[in-house]
């Protein structure tokens, strides 16, 4: 899958623990744009995220968003 600044995506799935303030708005709206990438963990590659409805970012990796 190749995920691109500016797309649209939805949060299909959360591999990590988050707090439960995000989860709970990303139940509200789990569709965002792509803002741009972050490096994680040494090696991988995390997508920015920006939520307009909710007002905030947030990273995800990549197989837990599918592009609409």
């Amino acid at each position: 899958m190749s995920i691109e600044v500016g797309q649209r995506v939805k949060v299909r799935r959360l591999r990590d623990r988050v707090p439960a303030n995000i989860v709970g708005k990303l139940k509200q709206n789990p569709v965002g744009t792509v803002d741009g990438f972050k490096m994680v963990d040494g090696s991988g590659v995390g997508v920015v995220v920006k939520f307009d409805d909710a007002n905030f970012a947030t990273w995800f990796f990549e197989d837990e968003l599918e592009p609409i």
